[in-house]
């Protein structure tokens, strides 16, 4: 019972984790208007949290889907919302590859001491923002699914 208890608050928090994250990356990234490395590293420093917590998300989703600590494989792959939860995190995913890529440059841009490209920024502010109302969706979709909605 601890287990199940200890991944369904670590998943609950780790959303909220998400959600924060990526709004503060988006915000970061709007407010961007040059290369200072101060304002770049917060940009990272969310980024950061951001991933953290979507690896912490996808761990225990995946252990509590499918590791037997709740209603077993079954019920997750036969329930409606599942698929909208898991489809919605594909989306994330997509639409992570560009600004995941273009940070990990300015990473090693910062590290050399080169200047870093912030032309899209304002793009990847948009991105984010797309990503946190999908992580509120796939919140939603999981509350459903938790008490059972679209079982019939």
């Amino acid at each position: 019972m601890f287990v199940q208890w200890f991944l369904a608050a670590t998943h609950l928090l780790a959303f909220a984790m998400a959600l924060s994250a990526v709004l503060a990356r988006g915000k970061a990234l709007r407010s961007l208007v040059d290369t200072e490395p101060s304002a770049v590293r917060r940009v990272l420093i969310a980024d950061t949290v951001w991933g953290i917590s979507a690896l912490v998300l996808v761990v225990t989703g995946g252990l509590r889907a499918f590791g037997g600590y709740e209603k077993g494989s079954d019920y997750y792959l036969h329930q409606p919302l599942f698929h909208v939860k898991m489809t919605l995190l594909v989306l994330i995913l997509l639409l992570e590859l560009a600004p995941m890529i273009r940070l990990i440059k300015w990473r090693i841009a910062l590290a050399h001491g080169t200047k870093v490209d912030v032309h899209r920024a304002g793009l990847f502010a948009r991105i984010s923002h797309v990503q946190a109302l999908l992580v509120v969706l796939m919140m939603i979709a999981a509350s459903g699914m938790a008490r059972g909605v679209g079982l019939g």
